[in-house]
């Protein structure tokens, strides 16, 4: 039995569960995210837990379990808490901008870069070094900040860049001046 797949997801109060057709919807304070799950997946909504069940004990079914569930559970946070990732941009100049639902970011090319998340993503700068990545999604939370971070990916010789907060940049001594 997977280990993630037989424990159940907890249901909140103020969050509703339906499971139809192979579509599993969940309503929440934050907003509604709804997800289409394999077929061969079973899920129940019952005493305030959501179960997620697998036919067999064939491989791919254990690991479609594990994975269901691990989705199932992800919405459930998404829409009581939200997700949110932070970066943050480091080097002489380098900065980002709100504006509008976007925001600027100048990485020290001879352009800016104006980019647009995709819907259910919220982007705030409280300084012009930090940029938080928040939303119910946490796939698309997850991917909008990646995409931010691939503009300017941190360096090794300097560690100039875009870089998650807290993420450890490996720094490389550069060249020595010998004779």
């Amino acid at each position: 039995m997977s280990r993630i797949g037989k424990m159940p997801v907890a249901v909140p109060k103020g969050v509703d569960v339906k499971v139809q057709d192979g579509v599993v919807t969940v309503k929440g304070p934050k907003g509604a995210l709804d997800m289409e799950f394999h077929p061969e997946m079973e899920m129940a909504v019952e005493n305030g837990e959501i179960r997620v069940g697998r036919p067999s004990d064939e491989k791919r079914h254990k690991a479609l379990h594990g994975l269901t569930r691990s989705l199932v559970a992800n919405m459930v946070e998404g829409v009581t808490d939200g997700f949110s990732k932070n970066l943050e941009i480091i080097g002489v100049g380098y900065k980002a901008e709100k504006k509008g639902s976007g925001v600027i970011l100048s990485l020290g090319f001879s352009h800016t870069i104006d980019y647009q998340p995709t819907d259910g993503v919220n982007i705030e700068t409280p300084t012009p070094t930090t940029v938080i990545v928040s939303g119910t999604d946490k796939q698309k939370v997850g991917q909008t900040a990646a995409e931010i971070r691939s503009f300017r990916p941190p360096e090794p010789y300097k560690g100039k860049g875009v870089r998650y907060q807290g993420e450890h940049v490996r720094r490389k001594a550069g060249k020595t001046a010998g004779a």
